[in-house]
C-alpha cells in the first residue's frame, strides 16, 4: 500500500517537530561536510582581514520547484550578515529573480535591525544582476571579479552558467563554494568551484551555519527519511522472492 501524499506530509511535520525538541544526546553531532567547515573558515578569514563575502542566490523563483533551494541561500546570506554586517565591507547579495532580491533586501535589513546598526543597511546590498540565466552571470561578473571581494557563495537554483561565476572566483584567487538543486550546475561546480555541496547538502546549510533548531530538525528528518526509502526498496526487491518461498 502506497502512502498518501497527505500522509507522508504529515509524518514529515511531526518528525521536524519531534527533533525540534529532542535533541538526541548531547554527544549527537552533525555529519563532516568539507565544504561548509571551510566556508566558516573563510568567513572568519574575510571578517579579520576586511575583504567582503559575496553571496549569489541564483535565479529561481519561490514559487516553483526552485524554491526550496532560494530559500537556503536567503538562509545563508543572514547568518552571513549576522558575522559580518558591521565588518568594513558587508556582505553583499545578487540575485536573477525580482521577487528573490526584495526577499534578500528584507533579509538584510531585519539582521541589521536586530544587531543595532540599521543606519549602516542600504538597498544596494542587495541587487538583481539580470534576468535571464546567462544575463545574470554576466551581471554578477564585475562585483565577483572585484578584489574586495574574496569569497563567493553561490546557494540557489543555477544551471550550467554557474561554470561563468565560479570561474570569475577561481580569477581573484580567493574562496568559492557552490551549490545548486540543477544537476548540470552541480558537475559544473564541481569541477570550477573551490567546494562543492552536492546533492541534499545545499540543505543543509542553515543546520551548519547555526541558523536554528528548525534546520538541525529538518537535516535529521531527512536522514530518517532517506533510510525509509531504502529499506522500503529492499523489501520490495526481496518480497517477490519471500512470496514464491
Amino acid at each position: 500500500m502506497i502512502p498518501s501524499p497527505l500522509a507522508i506530509v504529515a509524518l514529515v511535520v511531526a518528525l521536524i517537530l519531534l527533533f525540534s525538541v529532542w535533541k538526541g544526546g548531547k554527544g549527537r553531532t552533525l555529519r563532516h561536510i568539507p565544504a561548509i567547515q571551510r566556508l566558516q573558515r573563510s568567513i572568519e578569514l574575510s571578517v579579520e582581514d576586511g575583504s567582503r563575502l559575496q553571496v549569489n542566490l541564483g535565479h529561481g523563483g519561490l514559487l516553483g520547484p526552485q524554491g526550496a533551494a532560494a530559500l537556503a541561500g536567503l538562509t545563508l546570506l543572514q547568518q552571513l550578515a549576522e558575522i559580518a554586517a558591521d565588518s568594513d565591507l558587508p556582505p553583499v547579495a545578487t540575485s536573477g529573480e525580482g521577487t528573490l532580491m526584495l526577499l534578500a533586501q528584507d533579509t538584510l535589513r531585519s539582521t541589521y535591525q536586530r544587531l543595532g546598526i540599521r543606519e549602516q543597511f542600504n538597498f544596494g546590498l542587495a541587487q538583481t544582476t539580470g534576468v535571464t540565466p546567462f544575463s545574470y552571470a554576466a551581471g554578477t561578473l564585475p562585483s565577483v571579479l572585484d578584489r574586495a571581494a574574496l569569497s563567493t557563495a553561490m546557494v540557489g537554483s543555477f544551471g550550467a552558467e554557474a561554470g561563468l561565476i565560479a570561474d570569475a572566483a577561481q580569477r581573484t584567487e580567493g574562496f568559492s563554494l557552490g551549490g545548486s538543486n540543477d544537476l548540470s550546475a552541480q558537475a559544473v561546480l564541481f569541477a570550477a568551484a573551490h567546494e562543492p555541496l552536492l546533492g541534499e547538502e545545499l540543505y543543509a546549510t542553515g543546520a551548519y551555519t547555526k541558523a536554528g533548531a528548525a534546520h538541525e530538525a529538518s537535516l535529521r528528518t531527512q536522514d530518517v527519511l532517506r533510510w525509509a526509502v531504502i529499506i522500503l526498496l529492499i523489501l520490495t526487491a526481496i518480497s517477490p522472492l519471500l512470496e514464491g518461498g
